[in-house]
């Protein structure tokens, strides 16, 4: 009936990319988070060797979800634009009563080890049925108490502890307690923890960002006060220096602000997951114990302001760069303007000298072209009365001067007419 637009299926069922797992207790599980560029094809090369070791189907070429058993332990793998994630996991028989046994172990050790990218999020997590059943010596026994973290989530229905800390062998470790959740309803508590611990590590990463670029703006600032120190006393000689050292200064702020604003845009947007997933837990403080939302406000709120006040700084800097360079080319126009207005007021003053002079010549040249024209007549008059006829040379010529002169003079008016119309 209709035209469907070329993407319609794809955005129709983006919302379904990514179903939660189905998850029961007592379960463990390991997480792993890799950071990987963008466009690099090794990673998805080393899990096809993984699936083809097991005869399994290779996931489509563009797809950046894959669940599925690769024998005794279940992968979930996903692709996201900075990172990829790997998390196994395995049902257990018994009460678990310590992170010993993770699910990872199951997983072959030379194919870990060559998992392509930088390692940074590791977690492992065990669900238990009732504190009862293994909750008790796993939060004792396995997670530190300086820092234990813990309290009720998903309508009362679940209880969560952790430290926040790496273990000796590099993870992070969890504690779930899942009395009578839906495996659909547990496999999104667990996935929402998850994705807690990977978003706080990937927001921290532009935090030695801004400690780093603290220093350098530090640095910028103290000489951009003393740039506008020296532009207030400045002589119009030293205002190109000045502008050149503005600009270099702006350069180097520009291209900071182009290396780390990328990075800081992404801290504040993985921040905003994270509250947003700790919201979506729905936590109720436990006796003695603060909650994980508590804990996010205390220790990764101050590094993330950290960044937001770093990428304002230089924003803020940048601007101050900028008006203090037009002010100081406002000043070199004003004085390139004076000084123009000085050389048009010497060059009228030369024309006014020149037409001055101009007018002296000219008349000078009147009388020396009457001159020459009376000397003419003069000679016209004595041929004529050498020929015969009754004049007297003198007096012809005393009576053509005026004459002459009042036609040369005519004709020099109607030559600066000519050449005033031509001018227009």
């Amino acid at each position: 009936m209709f035209t469907p637009h070329p993407l319609r299926e794809v955005l129709h069922n983006e919302v379904h990319a990514r179903p939660y797992e189905r998850l029961a207790a007592p379960l463990s599980l390991s997480h792993l988070a890799l950071l990987t560029p963008p466009g690099q094809t090794t990673s998805r090369e080393h899990l096809h060797a993984l699936l083809r070791a097991r005869h399994l189907p290779l996931p489509a070429e563009d797809a950046s979800h894959l669940s599925l058993d690769i024998g005794g332990v279940h992968l979930r793998w996903e692709q996201h634009t900075e990172f990829q994630t790997y998390t196994f996991w395995r049902s257990l028989p018994e009460r678990p009563t310590s992170f010993d046994e993770p699910a990872v172990s199951l997983v072959p050790q030379d194919w870990l080890r060559g998992i392509p990218g930088q390692w940074l999020v590791g977690t492992h997590v065990v669900v238990t049925r009732t504190r009862d059943d293994g909750a008790d010596p796993l939060v004792r026994g396995g997670l530190s108490e300086e820092s234990l973290v813990g309290s009720v989530v998903m309508d009362g229905q679940a209880e969560v502890y952790t430290d926040f800390r790496l273990h000796p062998d590099g993870f992070a470790r969890v504690v779930v307690v899942a009395a009578s959740m839906h495996p659909r309803r547990l496999g999104r508590t667990v996935q929402r923890l998850l994705e807690v611990e990977t978003y706080r590590m990937m927001a921290l990463l532009g935090l030695p960002a801004a400690r780093q670029v603290s220093s350098t703006l530090a640095d910028a600032e103290r000489e951009l006060a003393q740039i506008a120190d020296q532009i207030r006393n400045a002589e119009g000689s030293h205002e190109p220096e000045l502008l050149r050292q503005l600009t270099g200064l702006a350069g180097r702020v520009e291209s900071l602000y182009a290396n780390t604003h990328a990075r800081f845009s992404a801290s504040s947007a993985y921040f905003e997951l994270v509250q947003r997933r700790i919201d979506e837990l729905a936590e109720h403080r436990l006796a003695g114990l603060q909650t994980m939302g508590e804990f996010m406000d205390r220790r990764l709120g101050p590094a993330m302001q950290t960044c937001a006040w770093a990428a304002r700084r230089q924003q803020q800097l940048s601007e101050r760069i900028s008006r203090t360079s037009n002010l100081l080319r406002t000043r070199v126009e004003i004085e390139q303007q004076q000084s123009s207005q000085a050389l048009l007021d010497a060059m009228n003053r030369r024309q006014k000298a020149q037409l001055m002079l101009q007018t002296a010549v000219e008349g000078l040249s009147i009388a020396a072209i009457t001159y020459y024209g009376a000397g003419l007549v003069g000679y016209l008059a004595k041929g004529a009365r050498d020929a015969g006829l009754p004049w007297d040379t003198d007096l012809v010529v005393a009576a053509a001067i005026p004459l002459i002169a009042f036609t040369v003079w005519l004709g020099m008016r109607r030559l600066h007419a000519a050449a005033q119309r031509a001018a227009e």
